[in-house]
């Protein structure tokens, strides 16, 4: 299918509109071409996951495009980067690392992007409205914006999002398309009256993405959430262990209804049961370590806290009142980290141990003081990631457990 272009399009192509213009257009028309898109469509916004630093590569792309005066077309956040500007002097980084992390994050920012610096657009106020066309990057943005929000956008990588938000175009196919946004497996949720608790949403979303493979799921069965944080932390689950980038919750998210609309008039293509025993089993792999284990840290948001979020955590503080000293990380986007602090929210809890991360991740940046004890965490992602990524042992848990057991100085969990 030969690929059809609006005249501005080729104005771009041709150079028209600028050197970094073209490019990006060349680029997303060969990216079209290749997954066998018709045509482009305009997009709403855009969000980069090219921030973290790998190699000079990617800041030679990005640098290109600012010297060829190269603007984005669309607002566009960003994802996290290597390095927390908000607060510099916890970030272990050799010099030598850390001007390349720093130029990548800025150069980005010069090309017109918001500096965001966060994992977790829908938390901003660009977050985008049901049906809207985006080009997302980050995993568990792409997952969360489909599914909870109801827009709609593909698995972006680096470049490929960034080239979209220059051109403010993205290929018409995949979940764009609403024919390819049908549910194709389905999973019934066989736990008798289960509690809607924050494991219990992480634990269906582990066992989805392993067993989903390329076919979008829906879930019947699932509790309400309390919030869309849970809803939050499952998409972000499905993603890490598999490829979701979709899935239809029956009777909760906005394109389900009903299992009629969730699968289109469609039948399943299989049903899959998902018991007790393999939430159970999903959520044991993700601990290295067992009760008792003395404890290193704690540390939550990944994907970042949201406001809400914080709003349950600050009372549990103050309750539980640990102070052995061990440090609490929170990981959340400066958007709202500066409503906490305009707030007051945060004051004298630095006496519990919390310390307050933004702009990056504590499983991506060389931030924790300690990498030889325990880390304990609340998210299914920073537990898949963390052991390889900086070489950690990881205990899971609710986030209340996460808070009793830095008060003992062990891991615990299931306490009253």
């Amino acid at each position: 299918m030969a690929l059809e272009l609006t005249a501005r399009d080729r104005s771009m192509l041709d150079g028209e509109q600028g050197p970094s213009a073209a490019a990006a257009m060349k680029i997303l028309v060969a990216f079209s071409n290749a997954v066998g898109a018709g045509c482009l469509l305009d997009i709403a916004g855009a969000h980069i996951d090219g921030c973290l630093y790998h190699g000079k590569a990617g800041l030679d792309f990005v640098e290109r495009l600012v010297e060829g005066g190269g603007r984005v077309q669309v607002p566009t956040t960003l994802n996290v980067g290597s390095f927390d500007l908000i607060h510099p002097g916890m970030v272990k980084m050799p010099a030598a690392e850390e001007v390349p992390a720093r130029r990548l994050m800025k150069a980005h920012v010069e090309l017109g992007c918001q500096a965001t610096f966060t994992c977790a657009p829908y938390q901003t106020r660009f977050r985008p409205g049901f049906g809207e066309q985006i080009a997302w990057g980050e995993s568990n943005a792409i997952v969360f914006a489909n599914s909870v929000i109801g827009a709609r956008t593909n698995r972006y990588g680096d470049f490929i999002d960034l080239c979209c938000a220059m051109t403010g175009r993205a290929p018409a196919w995949g979940l764009h398309l609403s024919e390819n946004r049908r549910g194709r497996i389905l999973f019934e949720l066989a736990v008798p009256d289960p509690e809607p608790n924050d494991s219990l949403f992480v634990g269906v979303g582990l066992f989805i993405g392993q067993a989903s493979g390329d076919r979008i799921p829906v879930i019947a069965g699932l509790p309400q959430p309390r919030d869309e944080d849970q809803l939050k932390a499952l998409g972000a689950a499905a993603a890490t262990t598999g490829a979701v980038a979709l899935f239809h919750a029956v009777g909760i998210t906005p394109e389900a209804s009903t299992l009629y609309e969730a699968f289109q008039g469609y039948a399943a293509e299989e049903t899959i049961r998902i018991t007790r025993a393999d939430i159970d089993h999903a959520l044991a792999k993700l601990s290295s370590v067992p009760d008792g284990a003395p404890l290193a840290a704690v540390s939550l948001g990944t994907p970042h806290f949201s406001h809400d979020e914080w709003m349950r955590l600050l009372p549990m503080l103050r309750d539980v009142a640990p102070g052995r000293r061990i440090p609490i990380y929170v990981n959340t986007g400066r958007a709202t980290l500066t409503r906490l602090q305009e707030e007051g929210a945060l004051a004298g809890m630095e006496a519990f141990g919390l310390i307050p991360v933004a702009d990056t991740c504590t499983y991506v940046t060389s931030i924790l003081e300690r990498l030889d004890g325990v880390v304990m965490t609340n998210s299914g992602k920073w537990a898949h990631y963390a052991p390889g990524n900086i070489g950690v042992s990881v205990a899971f848990a609710d986030m209340k457990d996460c808070i009793r057991s830095a008060a003992v100085g062990h891991v615990v969990r299931g306490a009253p």
